[in-house]
C-alpha cells in the first residue's frame, strides 16, 4: 500500500543507529544485576516482574537507551506503550537524560489510545470511516446512547443509556464485535443488548466518529482482516515495549500478541501483585499466562526495594501469599529495620479520625520521637471515597490542611452538592441557587423553555423561584408530564417541611440492646437524619444512582450514605448546612504544605513517608460488593490493594480499624479486616486501647476463627502506658479542640453518665447484669457475669435495682 512506501521519510529519526551505537552507556550505571539483565536482555520475549518500588521505570527506560544506543533499533522503530499521557512524557524525558541529548523520533511512544489513533486514521477506510473521524467523548456517546435506545421504544427510564454504554464498553474492551458477543451475554439489556450494540456501530459509521473502545477495536481487526496492514507493521515495530503489563485488557492484549507474534521481541514490564483494576476490565491472566502465550519467554524478576523499610515489606509479603493466581516473588531491601508497622483499633470511626490527625500533628512537629515528616510526606488511602469524609470534617475543624487527590472533596462532590441543595431547599424555601441545582434532577421533562418560565413567573410576582413554580402549575403556564412532576416536587418541599423534627431530646435507659438509632428514640417524631433519608429517596434523587450502571455509581451512593451519616454530630439541618458552609468556606486553596487524602486506587505509582490506612474492616475492606460481584477474584484483587495500600509508605504504615460503624444512623459492630490476621506478627507492633471489644472478646474470640491471634492483640494491647499515647494524651490538654459530635454528646451523652459510678451494679439486654470498672466520656466499662468486660455507651444500660422491677 502506498500508505507505507513513504513511511521512513514521514516519520524520520533524528539519531542515526550508526552515531547512537558509537556512544558509550552511562545508563548501565549503577543498575543492580537483575535490572542489567532485564535491560541487555534485547532478543526473544522477557517479562519484567517487578515488585513495588523496584525501579522499573529505570530499568524499562534504560532498556529503550540501550536499544538506540547500540543500534538494534531506530527510534521510529520502538513501540513503547504506556497507560497515560503523563507516564509517556516522563517515559521520554529519561530516555533524553539517559542518552545526554533530546530523543526526537519516536513517533510510537504513548498511550494504547494515542497509539491506535494514529494506526487508525491510516486505515479507516478498511472498517468504513474516514480519515477525518471524529473521537466521541462520554456526554456525546450517551445522548447517542439515547437515541438509539429512544429509536427502538424501550423505555429509557427502566433501561437507562448509561447501563448500555457501560454494557457496550465492556463487549469492546474484550474486543467483541456484535455478532461475536457470546449468548450467555446476549441476554443482557432486555435481550437487546447486541442488537442495541449493532445499531450503535451502525450510527457511529454514518457519523464518521468513533468512541473510546473503537479506537482499540477497529485496529484489532484490521489487523485481523487484513495480514497484509500487520505484516507491515510487524516489520515496523521491531521491538515492543509495555509498561504496567498486568493493568491491560483482552483488546489490549490481542493488539499486542499480533504485532508481536511474528518476531516476538516484545518486553512486558509489570506487577501481577497490583493488578487492582478488573473492574475497569484489566485481566490479570494476562500476565499470568505471558510465558504460555511466548513459549521460551525469559522472565526477570525485580525484587530489590529502594523505597520501603524490612517491616513494611515483610508486611506486604504476608498478606499477598494468601493469594493463589500470582507468579511469586519476595522483595527485600538493603535498608535499615525501621519501625513495625502500626496497628490501631478505635471505638468508632470518629474517634479513628481523631487520633489520626493527633498523629499527623505529632508527625509534623517531631513530638514522636522521629525525625519531623512534613505534611507533603504524609497520606491517607481509603478504601472508598466515602471514607474521606470523616477526616476531611475533622482536618478542617482543626484547620489542618489538606488535599484530596483523584477527585473533588467530599462536600464538592456533585451528589453531595445536589443532596444538600435539597436539603437546603427544606430549610429554607427561598433559596434560590439550591432550586436551579434540582428542579431537573433527576429529570422532570422541564426544558430550558420550562425553567425561564419559571423565572419569568417568580420576577412577576416577586417571589422566590419556588413559589414562582407553584404559581405556574397552578396558574397552568406550565402543563404536560413536565408541569405534573414539578407540582409533586413543589408538593413534596412542603411536606418534607412540615416532617421537620424540632425539640428532640434523648431517650433515657433505652432497653435496645448494644447500639441504637438515635433518631428512631427520640420520641414519636422522626429524626433529621431519617428526614434527610426520606428527601433522597421519595425525590428520586436516589433511584436516580441507584439505575445508573456507570463504574462511579456506587461510589456516589455510598457518598450519599455517609452523607446522612454525618447529620448524626449535629441536632437538625439547618445546624449541619450552616456547619458545612463556614468549613467550606475557611478551606481556601493556598499553598504550603499539605496531607494527601485518595483511595488506595488512586494512590497506586506514588510513595511518601507516612501513610495512614484507615477502614481495615471486613465488609469495607475487603469490600463485601467485590468479594459478592467476584468471589474468590474479586478477594484477591481486593487483598492485590492492600499489598499496594503496604507498599505506599516509605518509613512509617499505620493500619487502623474501627469496632462500630454508623450506618444509616443505625450503629453497627465491625470486625477487623481478615488481612489484619496476614500480617506477620514479628513485624506488626500493636497500638490498640485495651477493652476495645472487651476482656478475651478480641476479633478471633468474636467468631472470626482465623488463628495468629494478631487481632486478639489488637483487641486487648495497653496503649495507655506507651510514650506515643501518653504524649497525644497530654497534647490533647493542652489543646483541647471541640467538634460538633462531641459539644453534642457532651449535652446528651453526660446526663446518662452522671446516674452512675465505678462499681455500681447495672443491668444491659444483651450482655444481662455487671458492675461498673471504668467510666471514659460516654463509655462504661463493665464487668459483665457470663460476658466479660465490655464497653457500652451509658444510655444503653439501667442500675440493676431499676431492672430488677422491670419484666424482661
Amino acid at each position: 500500500m502506498s500508505t507505507f512506501d513513504d513511511m521512513d521519510a514521514f516519520e524520520g529519526a533524528s539519531l542515526s543507529a550508526r552515531a547512537m551505537a558509537a556512544r558509550p552507556a552511562p545508563y548501565l550505571d549503577g543498575l543492580n544485576p537483575a535490572q542489567r539483565e532485564a535491560v541487555e536482555r534485547l532478543d526473544g520475549p522477557v517479562l519484567m516482574l517487578a515488585g513495588a518500588g523496584t525501579g522499573k521505570t529505570r530499568a524499562l527506560t534504560a532498556r529503550i537507551a540501550h536499544l538506540l544506543t547500540t543500534g538494534r533499533a531506530r527510534p521510529n522503530e520502538i513501540l513503547a506503550v504506556t497507560f497515560t499521557n503523563k507516564a509517556a512524557r516522563e517515559m521520554k524525558d529519561r530516555i533524553g537524560r539517559l542518552l545526554g541529548q533530546a530523543v526526537e523520533g519516536m513517533p510510537w511512544l504513548g498511550t494504547f489510545h494515542s497509539i491506535c489513533v494514529k494506526l487508525l486514521r491510516r486505515h479507516a477506510e478498511l472498517v468504513d470511516l474516514k480519515s477525518n473521524f471524529t473521537i466521541l467523548d462520554s456526554d456525546d456517546q450517551i445522548r447517542l446512547m439515547k437515541q438509539v435506545i429512544a429509536a427502538n421504544n424501550i423505555d429509557e427510564k427502566r433501561w437507562p443509556a448509561r447501563q448500555l454504554a457501560g454494557l457496550i464498553d465492556g463487549w469492546k474492551n474484550r474486543a467483541l464485535l456484535p455478532e461475536k458477543v457470546p449468548a450467555a451475554d446476549a441476554a443482557a439489556f432486555n435481550n437487546r443488548g447486541t442488537e442495541l450494540y449493532a445499531q450503535y456501530q451502525t450510527r457511529l459509521r454514518e457519523l464518521n466518529a468513533c468512541d473510546f473502545g473503537d479506537l482499540l477495536l477497529h485496529v484489532v481487526t484490521i489487523f485481523q482482516r487484513h495480514p497484509d496492514v500487520l505484516a507491515q507493521y510487524q516489520r515496523w515495530f521491531r521491538y515492543i515495549l509495555v509498561d504496567e503489563y498486568q493493568d491491560t485488557n483482552v483488546a489490549q492484549y490481542l493488539w499486542l500478541r499480533l504485532l508481536a507474534q511474528a518476531h516476538r521481541n516484545i518486553c512486558c514490564v509489570g506487577d501481577d501483585d497490583q493488578s487492582i483494576y478488573g473492574w475497569r476490565g484489566a485481566e490479570v491472566g494476562n500476565i499470568l499466562r505471558f510465558e504460555k502465550d511466548f513459549p521460551g519467554a525469559h522472565v526477570v524478576r525485580l525484587e530489590q526495594n529502594y523505597r520501603s523499610t524490612p517491616h513494611i515489606l515483610a508486611a506486604a509479603s504476608g498478606v499477598i501469599r494468601g493469594n493463589e493466581s500470582r507468579l511469586g516473588k519476595e522483595l527485600w531491601t538493603e535498608a535499615r529495620e525501621g519501625e513495625k508497622v502500626r496497628l490501631i483499633g478505635h471505638w468508632d470511626g470518629e474517634e479513628e479520625a481523631r487520633w489520626i490527625g493527633e498523629e499527623i500533628e505529632a508527625l509534623q512537629g517531631g513530638t514522636r520521637g522521629l525525625h519531623k515528616v512534613s505534611l507533603d510526606q504524609m497520606a491517607i488511602l481509603v478504601r472508598a471515597s466515602h471514607q474521606m469524609r470523616a477526616f476531611e470534617d475533622r482536618f478542617l475543624t482543626i484547620g489542618l490542611p489538606y488535599r484530596v487527590i483523584g477527585g473533588p472533596r467530599f462536600y464538592e462532590r456533585m451528589e453531595i452538592r445536589d443532596a444538600m441543595a435539597y436539603f437546603r431547599l427544606v430549610v429554607s424555601p427561598e433559596d434560590d441557587l439550591a432550586f436551579e441545582r434540582i428542579v431537573n434532577t433527576p429529570k422532570r421533562g422541564l426544558g430550558d423553555k420550562a425553567q425561564q418560565l419559571i423565572q419569568s413567573t417568580a420576577r412577576e410576582f416577586g417571589v422566590s423561584l419556588l413559589e414562582g413554580a407553584r404559581i405556574a402549575v397552578e396558574e397552568g403556564r406550565i402543563k404536560g408530564k413536565g408541569g405534573g412532576q414539578l407540582g409533586a416536587l413543589v408538593r413534596d418541599l412542603a411536606r418534607w417541611r412540615g416532617m421537620m423534627p424540632e425539640g428532640l431530646t434523648p431517650v433515657q435507659g433505652s432497653a435496645v440492646p448494644d447500639l441504637i438509632d438515635d433518631g428512631a428514640a427520640r420520641g414519636g417524631g422522626i429524626s433529621h437524619m431519617q428526614l434527610a433519608e426520606i428527601v433522597l429517596d421519595e425525590s428520586g434523587y436516589t433511584a436516580m444512582w441507584q439505575n445508573d450502571k456507570t463504574p462511579e455509581a456506587p461510589g456516589r451512593l455510598e457518598n450519599l450514605k455517609e452523607l446522612v451519616k454525618a447529620l448524626e454530630n449535629f441536632e437538625n439541618l439547618q445546624g449541619f448546612l450552616e456547619h458545612v458552609s463556614l468549613i467550606m468556606d475557611n478551606s481556601t486553596e493556598e499553598a504550603g504544605e499539605k496531607v494527601s487524602i485518595m483511595t488506595l486506587h488512586a494512590a497506586k505509582g506514588l510513595e511518601f513517608p507516612a501513610v495512614f490506612l484507615p477502614g481495615w474492616e471486613d465488609g469495607l475492606f475487603p469490600s463485601q460488593r467485590s468479594m459478592d460481584e467476584a468471589g474468590l477474584k474479586g478477594l484477591e484483587e481486593e487483598r492485590r490493594l492492600a499489598y499496594v495500600g503496604i507498599t505506599r509508605a516509605e518509613e512509617i504504615c499505620t493500619i487502623s480499624f474501627a469496632a462500630n460503624r454508623r450506618v444509616f444512623g443505625q450503629w453497627q459492630s465491625a470486625l477487623p479486616s481478615r488481612f489484619i490476621d496476614e500480617l506477620p506478627e514479628a513485624h506488626v507492633e500493636v497500638l490498640t486501647p485495651p477493652g476495645l471489644y472487651g476482656g478475651g472478646y478480641g476479633a478471633a474470640g468474636m467468631g472470626l476463627g482465623r488463628g495468629s491471634g494478631l487481632e486478639d492483640r489488637a483487641a486487648e494491647a495497653n496503649v495507655y502506658n506507651s510514650p506515643g499515647w501518653k504524649r497525644l494524651q497530654a497534647r490533647a490538654a493542652e489543646r483541647p479542640v471541640s467538634q460538633p459530635r462531641e459539644s453534642r454528646t457532651t449535652v446528651i451523652d453526660l446526663q446518662a453518665v452522671s446516674a452512675f459510678e465505678t462499681g455500681q451494679r447495672v443491668f444491659h439486654q444483651k450482655f444481662g447484669y455487671g458492675a461498673i470498672t471504668a467510666i471514659e466520656g460516654d463509655k462504661l466499662e463493665i464487668a459483665f457475669e457470663k460476658a466479660g468486660v465490655k464497653k457500652v455507651v451509658a444510655r444503653f444500660v439501667t442500675s440493676a435495682d431499676a431492672a430488677d422491677d422491670v419484666p424482661f
